[in-house]
């Protein structure tokens, strides 16, 4: 219903409600037998009451009120509204006609108009929510845990919405002042120990995590008893997030396992440590990929003289471009269609930019398809890396970042190899450089592209099963913001030549990430999603390292990050070596191998 009929309709039951309350009142007041004297003075109250009473409504600005979200906020408008109109009818009767309302009819109207006005529009608020008429379709049965702030958001905003796609039925809280009691018309059932039971007595469908503000153990401890059960778990943004309009209460999502990760998320302070983008112009390559382009918005907020978003698919930087061009409409962005590989394209780049700090995630990272296209991996993570380094030597550029993997460590494949390479060469050029080359190795990214998490759901959307390598195999991970963060930092930190690395906590069974996920889906591992070992592809290991033997570990002023020491390396022997490399690109798949073989010792062909 529109907002104007919505007023006409409330004006017109309002003006009723106190004609209506002025004569019954005056009918009780007299017994039924109103004398001529009394009915003028009805007459004379009732019409300067409807009309005194509807200016105080809406100055009390009860027209412009949503009544299906009404509390007792509005109750008290509502009385102080009456209690004015009330007042100011009976003086203004009096002055204006010279009647003398009795007190009693004074008092019984202004019952009957509070009764039926506040009525009438906490009788809307519950036909909004249904209540009248019913659900037209039964709805899956909701458990909220978190009985606070956030959980009785969820609660409210389920309980009033006609088109909710849930129906809240009980909360749990580990506040046990909470238990028994009701929040919302809901009941807190118990602590976290009853979720078992609950969802199965109460034949919850789903369960909204409503705790943005528990630590992570909590979280997780939670969270090991929701996948005790089949319903599907929802988890709600941060309450602030909410309050400040960040984001709204619609978006309850599905739990994702960058949800699950077994530690307290990696926090930097990049105000504190970003100075070294501002007033600099900074090139990132690889800026349309999934780490290139969130480190592209979080190097934009600290106004970058000019930020160039270098990439090989031009759709991919399109998209980059215009979200930054959307987000921050005063930062000046090129956009450079660019192949890595092509070293007279690099050097006019550099030579035309000049850029001051350069983050290189450029690079082919796909493990089994880096065994069976080995010369693709040279050019791209070796050549290219060596082309971008070079002019960033050669061009004066202040820091240089290369985006590393823990597959470099006595690695088993040939993306892993490659990026070893490319570590060994920077880290020799630094040597002789007056640019301050650095490098970053982490895990696995959850949810870039071509990492396992996109392919489990896609497995599990299509009814399964779910393809695991090997029960045993074991894999660090990180979100995406993470490593973006953990690059922005190393920069800050760089003395030159150092490869750092994040504690990641404790490796994760991709097993069990594939068990988890399902469990997230509804659905019971096994059974109705079943999981298929296929086994370990070419160049793939059970476990990644973080070091190699030579490499000494540091600690550093971020609690999370550590710093492998440089290794000392013969630089005319690194660029001999690539020399070797380039000559051999384009040739039988084992010559490249062994050639990668002689540059890494630890490398190890397993394919």
């Amino acid at each position: 219903m529109g907002y104007v009929k919505k007023l006409s309709l409330f004006l017109g039951i309002d003006m009723f409600f106190v004609g209506f309350s002025i004569f019954s009142a005056y009918f009780i007041r007299f017994g039924g037998g109103i004398r001529e004297y009394y009915l003028q003075q009805c007459i004379a109250y009732g019409l300067i009451s409807i009309c005194v009473c509807t200016i105080c409504m809406f100055l009390f600005r009860l027209y412009n009120r949503i009544w299906q979200y009404a509390s007792i906020s509005e109750m008290i408008a509502i009385f102080q509204a009456i209690c004015a109109s009330s007042a100011i009818s009976y003086l203004l009767t009096f002055t204006v006609t010279g009647y003398r309302v009795p007190t009693t009819v004074v008092v019984l109207s202004f019952e009957t108009m509070f009764m039926m006005m506040g009525g009438a529009r906490f009788g809307w608020r519950l036909w909004q929510r249904g209540l009248f008429y019913g659900k037209k379709k039964v709805l899956p049965r909701a458990l909220i845990i978190g009985a606070g702030d956030s959980g009785a958001l969820v609660a409210k905003k389920l309980l009033h919405n006609r088109n909710a796609h849930l129906e809240p039925v009980a909360f749990i809280d580990d506040n046990v002042d909470k238990h028994k009691q009701e929040v919302c018309g809901l009941i807190v059932l118990g602590d976290r120990s009853k979720i078992v039971e609950v969802t199965h007595t109460y034949e919850i469908d789903e369960i909204i995590l409503a705790i943005p503000s528990a630590s992570k153990k909590d979280f997780m401890a939670v969270l090991d008893q929701c996948k005790l059960t089949k319903a599907k778990l929802k988890i709600i943004p941060k309450i602030d997030d909410l309050i400040d309009g960040k984001v709204s209460i619609n978006e309850i999502r599905n739990i994702e396992l960058d949800d699950l990760l077994g530690r307290e998320p990696i926090k930097v302070d990049l105000k504190g440590i970003a100075n070294y983008v501002e007033d600099k112009t900074v090139l990132v390559t690889g800026a349309g990929g999934s780490i290139g382009s969130e480190l592209c918005r979080q190097i934009s907020p600290f106004r970058p003289t000019r930020l160039l978003l270098l990439g090989h698919g031009e759709n991919s930087i399109y998209a980059i471009e215009m979200e930054l061009r959307r987000i921050f409409p005063g930062l000046i962005i090129e956009s450079i269609i660019a192949d890595i590989q092509d070293r007279k394209r690099m050097e006019s780049v550099f030579r035309k930019y000049r850029p001051q700090v350069v983050f290189h995630a450029a690079a082919h990272k796909h493990v089994p398809l880096m065994e069976n296209n080995t010369s693709e991996a040279i050019k791209n993570n070796v050549l290219g890396s060596k082309n971008v380094a070079d002019c960033a030597d050669l061009y004066g550029s202040e820091r240089f970042v290369l985006i590393s993997t823990d597959k470099a460590v006595n690695p088993t494949s040939v993306m892993g190899a490659t990026k070893r390479v490319a570590e060994m060469y920077i880290q020799s050029l630094n040597n002789h450089s007056g640019t301050k080359f650095v490098a970053v190795r982490f895990g696995n990214v959850l949810g870039s592209r071509g990492s396992v998490i996109p392919r489990f759901k896609d497995q599990i959307a299509r009814g399964g099963p779910v393809t695991v390598t090997h029960p045993d195999m074991i894999r660090y991970f990180m979100t995406i913001p993470e490593a973006a963060q953990l690059v922005i930092q190393a920069g800050a930190m760089v003395e030159g030549g150092e490869i750092f690395i994040l504690d990641m906590g404790k490796p994760v069974r991709i097993v069990t990430l594939a068990e988890d996920l399902i469990r997230l889906s509804g659905f019971e591992p096994y059974t109705e999603i079943d999981i298929e070992f296929t086994g370990i592809r070419p160049g793939e290991k059970l476990y990644e390292e973080l070091l190699t033997n030579e490499e000494g570990i540091t600690a550093t002023k971020h609690n999370r990050i550590f710093i492998g020491q440089p290794v000392n390396i013969n630089p005319m022997e690194v660029d001999f070596s690539i020399k070797k490399l380039e000559r051999v690109v384009g040739e039988e798949q084992d010559e490249i191998k062994e050639v990668l073989r002689h540059i890494v010792p630890t490398y190890q062909n397993v394919g």
